[in-house]
């Protein structure tokens, strides 16, 4: 029976710590909104990317696109 006493003490001990603990971690949406802002620039650095490249290979005489 001391067994069962002492897991309950000490379980209902470390729930107290954990509620007393204000500091529980960041929420997800501020890291969602992170993720969406780094994909949105990646997307806008790889189109200017692109359109960088194909003016390029434009402004080369004698070019054909391939087929």
């Amino acid at each position: 029976m001391s067994l069962v006493t002492y897991l309950h003490v000490a379980l209902t001990t470390r729930l107290a710590e954990l509620r007393r603990d204000g500091e529980r971690g960041d929420s997800p949406v501020p890291t969602a909104v992170i993720i969406f802002g780094l994909v949105f620039v990646a997307t806008v650095v790889t189109g200017v990317a692109l359109a960088k490249a194909n003016d390029w290979m434009n402004a080369i005489p004698g070019h054909k696109n391939p087929q």
